[in-house]
């Protein structure tokens, strides 16, 4: 108990130390799922690939906004994960890997089995995960700063509960007034 307690606060300690650089405090979802059990907040997965394009558009246009940087750092863990990675990654009580990893290849690789899971057909994917570590939706493609506000803050206040049709969504968007530059 006391190991994970002192790992928390290790993490929780970093996260302090990555926002005050102005950088998105991307942990591990191990260290993310453990720092859930001590201060609930739920989690926001970077799932991406290193040939991809579009995911290091996300890297350098959104995930580098200060609006974004703060609000996620404030109110999200954020992951950020290799869906054609090498890691181990525990989860679930499931131990998911990456059997088919060529570490010679260049470009696309094989796709690690936690992605396989989480349903990811198109990098990137950010993935939304409640405070109990349950996945509320992968969000495939590039967002814009403004355009994963919407997601960033229908999760954190848990509206996606109250919509139930895709009248209430479309309604749910026309009515979103970003806050966010850029």
């Amino acid at each position: 108990m006391k190991k994970i307690v002192f790992i928390v606060a290790m993490v929780l300690f970093t996260i302090s130390i990555e926002a005050q650089k102005g950088e998105i405090n991307w942990i591990s979802l191990e260290e993310a799922v453990e720092a859930q059990a001590v201060s609930p907040k739920k989690i926001m997965m970077d799932v991406y690939t290193s040939w991809c394009g579009p995911c290091k558009l996300l890297d350098r246009n959104t995930f580098q906004n200060p609006d974004v940087v703060k609000y996620v750092n404030e109110h999200y863990y954020a992951v950020k994960f290799n869906a054609e990675g090498n890691e181990k990654v525990n989860f679930k009580n499931y131990l998911f890997e990456n059997p088919d990893y060529d570490p010679n290849r260049t470009g696309r690789n094989a796709q690690h089995q936690l992605a396989g899971a989480l349903r990811i057909t198109a990098y990137p994917t950010i993935v939304f995960f409640n405070e109990s570590g349950e996945t509320l939706l992968p969000l495939p493609g590039y967002k814009t700063p403004s355009q994963l506000e919407l997601y960033l803050k229908l999760f954190l206040n848990n509206d996606h509960e109250k919509i139930n049709s895709q009248e209430q969504w479309n309604q749910y968007q026309k009515d979103f007034v970003s806050q966010f530059r850029g």
